[in-house]
């Protein structure tokens, strides 16, 4: 059965895309297939449109997520292999410096890298440093991902996590990247530039 649920996961994800209406709007050229290598960076409880965002509207571009290194992130790395999708395991509390540089390693083969900034336990839209520094240590820029339903369900667990209602409209924007130039150093400064980023993905809404 395990093995199987990915598997029923994604079917239900695309039967239900399908019978979406969707809306994209690049504002930094991401689907022309002309960037360098981008972080993706998305709230956790928009996570459902990403994969299938990314095999409608870059499936040019190779991509790597970040996944929780539990039972849970398991099933989500299988099923975002079924889109196209790679994945790391880790997380701040476990295998974080081995994922960091097997992320640093994937974006130098050439991947995207897609991460939820506030995942995989949050708090909800609160921006752990991560994202940042994995900005710092590849040179890449960040590329907010917003995510909008027209009518959607929102389950009780700590992320509010989002399902779109069949025959919904879907918006994906794929905002202006973003460039971390604050180091650790400059506490104040980083701290900063984590402000401004969450601002950036709250443009959204809750």
């Amino acid at each position: 059965m395990r093995k199987l649920l990915p598997f029923f996961i994604v079917t239900l994800i695309r039967v239900l895309f399908r019978t979406l209406r969707f809306r994209v709007e690049d504002r930094c050229g991401i689907t022309r297939c002309d960037l360098p290598p981008v972080i993706w960076a998305c709230w956790h409880n928009r996570l459902l449109a990403v994969p299938v965002g990314h095999s409608r509207f870059t499936p040019k571009r190779p991509a790597v997520v970040l996944t929780s290194p539990s039972k849970d992130g398991a099933i989500l790395a299988d099923a975002m292999a079924k889109f196209g999708v790679g994945s790391v395991r880790g997380s701040s509390s476990r295998r974080g410096g081995v994922a960091l540089r097997e992320l640093i390693g994937a974006m130098e083969a050439g991947n995207d890298i897609g991460i939820t900034p506030d995942g995989p336990r949050g708090p909800v839209y609160k921006l752990a440093p991560g994202v940042l520094k994995l900005a710092q240590l590849t040179g890449a820029r960040i590329m907010p991902v917003h995510v909008r339903y027209s009518r959607y369900w929102e389950l009780k667990s700590w992320d509010k996590f989002r399902i779109p209602k069949p025959f919904s409209r879907a918006e994906i924007i794929f905002d202006t990247l973003h460039e971390v130039k604050a180091t650790n150093e400059d506490e104040a400064a980083f701290e900063a530039e984590q402000a401004r980023l969450e601002e950036l993905l709250m443009r959204d809404g809750r």
